[in-house]
């Protein structure tokens, strides 16, 4: 199984020439199952470009993909009306996420009406489907080849992790969560027990993180913390905030080793083979 980052901002897309070394869009990662199934994770701007590799690689055949929604905060869905896939009748596009199905469906199409953009959301030739997740339950995706497990995070409006389990690996996605709060920051350490792959939300330093409290958002050291507690063997920091250049993010992983060797930062095109 393959695990590919396409976008790995938080907030708000930064193409700028000082970011594009780890990368510039929002939230996209890509699950690749060894029968060739393919698992989406959010459809910040980074789906644009995985929608047109996806389109490439089927060579005209067509797609049945799950897209996993951790929250509808612009960032996170920013891409869905530029991800190809969901303009051609053959191809089925599955949203899932722990709100209803006809929750997920009228955000998705708020974005897409006017005058907000050009094309409504009904008006796409994918064969579009809603599917809710309960926090707390195993799911069985993709014939059974992917098991999912949704748990809470701390952030305004509420967000999504999820825990990953395909192939003997273990893949858990904690963004979009500030740390603080007893209860979840307990759920996050019981959910990443023994991941082979942590991917947290780091988008503040410690010493930033005081002025932006309360804001969902956590920092590279409760990653760490995390990942030790939970015994997990690879830590990815990810969601990095618009304002952190390459040069700064390469402080923090430096840092961040310090204090645990197996950490990586989330960077565009990046694939971890398990």
């Amino acid at each position: 199984m393959e695990l590919k980052f396409w976008g790995v901002r938080g907030s708000i897309p930064t193409p700028a020439p000082e970011n594009l070394g780890f990368g510039g869009n929002t939230t996209c990662l890509e699950l690749r199952l060894g029968n060739g199934d393919v698992v989406v994770i959010d459809g910040g701007t980074g789906a644009r470009k995985l929608g047109l590799d996806l389109l490439e690689r089927s060579a005209g055949k067509s797609l049945d993909l799950d897209i996993l929604m951790t929250h509808f905060h612009w960032d996170h869905i920013q891409g869905i009306p530029f991800f190809a896939p969901l303009y051609s009748p053959s191809n089925r596009i599955t949203f899932r996420n722990t709100k209803s199905a006809e929750d997920v469906r009228n955000i998705l199409e708020g974005q897409m009406t006017h005058p907000y953009f050009p094309v409504k959301f009904d008006l796409l030739a994918a064969k579009r489907e809603f599917e809710p997740m309960a926090f707390a339950q195993r799911e069985l995706l993709r014939g059974g080849a992917l098991a999912a497990h949704a748990f809470p995070l701390h952030h305004p409006q509420g967000a999504t992790g999820f825990r990953l389990e395909a192939e003997g690996a273990v893949i858990v996605h904690a963004c979009d969560h500030e740390h603080g709060d007893e209860t979840l920051d307990k759920v996050i350490r019981e959910y990443a027990e023994g991941a082979d792959v942590l991917i947290y939300d780091a988008q503040f330093t410690p010493a930033e993180y005081p002025a932006k409290k309360g804001w969902g958002h956590s920092t590279w050291l409760e990653g760490v913390k995390v990942a030790r507690d939970a015994g997990v063997k690879q830590l990815v920091l990810a969601h990095h905030d618009p304002s952190h250049t390459d040069e700064f993010m390469r402080g923090v992983l430096e840092e961040a080793r310090r204090e645990f060797d197996n950490t990586l930062i989330a960077r565009e095109g990046y694939s971890i083979v398990l």
